[in-house]
């Protein structure tokens, strides 16, 4: 689907912006991890015809910082900010909760079984998840979850494993993977920072812990603009060696 000087293996420059796919599947270990690897890249594509969709892996039930917090109120929060969250982005396609404990996601048969059906039945172009090589990780998740990206990768495309599904095999064309240490390509997301923004603002729940906009300070127009600049100051690090104002960095993986 692409050269290798085109993207960066040869020149060590990153290449940018594949042709926007039809159908982009987007796997992601909680509610929002989502829209901090990829928002603004979904945003652009949803913009240009892409139907997007969402995978969430687990059910973020830990994704607090209060002790005293219902995880069943919790788990119930977080998927309606999910879907709002696609839904600023312009997303139109499935989101999808396969509802595993949060903290205890494992990259085992089931689980793959499961990411496989998905990207059987969603048929993307492109797929986008965590790296789950990425060094020194410490969220177990995370790394669970990009090894379940690749292995369901994997499993969708031939047909003898889980020949039982009714879906038919699908073999992705592209795997873009956010988060990596030595990102090969960088999507341009000029002018969809804000959309991103929006969208990841919708995940209320997870001011304080993940966003670091402290309780007191939810209402301060301040605060949140403060967490708009420090994304701001991430996209710029992220497109500037592709020559970028603003991007979002990706291993790009298109021998599936």
């Amino acid at each position: 689907m692409t050269d290798p000087v085109a993207h960066g293996s040869v020149t060590g420059v990153p290449g940018r912006d594949l042709p926007v796919p039809s159908v982009a599947l987007a796997i992601g270990a909680h509610p929002d991890d989502i829209e901090f690897g990829c928002g603004g890249t979904l945003a652009k594509w949803s913009a240009s015809g892409c139907r997007i969709h969402h995978l969430v892996c687990t059910d973020g039930s830990k994704g607090s910082w209060d002790p005293d917090v219902d995880p069943a109120h919790l788990v119930s929060l977080r998927r309606d900010e999910q879907r709002e969250a696609s839904r600023r982005l312009g997303g139109e396609g499935a989101v999808t909760f396969l509802g595993w404990t949060d903290g205890e996601l494992e990259a085992g048969l089931l689980q793959r079984r499961e990411v496989a059906y998905w990207i059987r039945r969603v048929r993307p172009e492109v797929v986008l998840g965590h790296d789950p090589w990425r060094r020194y990780r410490l969220h177990p998740d995370h790394r669970n979850a990009g090894f379940l990206t690749t292995d369901g990768i994997v499993a969708a495309r031939d047909p003898h494993f889980f020949p039982e599904q009714s879906e038919r095999p699908h073999r992705p064309g592209t795997l873009l993977l956010w988060e990596a240490d030595e990102p090969d390509h960088v999507e341009d997301i000029s002018g969809f920072e804000d959309r991103k923004l929006h969208a990841l603002l919708a995940h209320r729940s997870q001011f304080r812990s993940t966003m670091h906009i402290d309780e007191s300070d939810q209402h301060d127009s301040r605060a949140v603009e403060d967490f708009g600049t420090r994304m701001k100051e991430r996209h710029a690090k992220a497109g500037a060696p592709a020559g970028l104002d603003a991007g979002e960095a990706f291993k790009i993986m298109s021998d599936l």
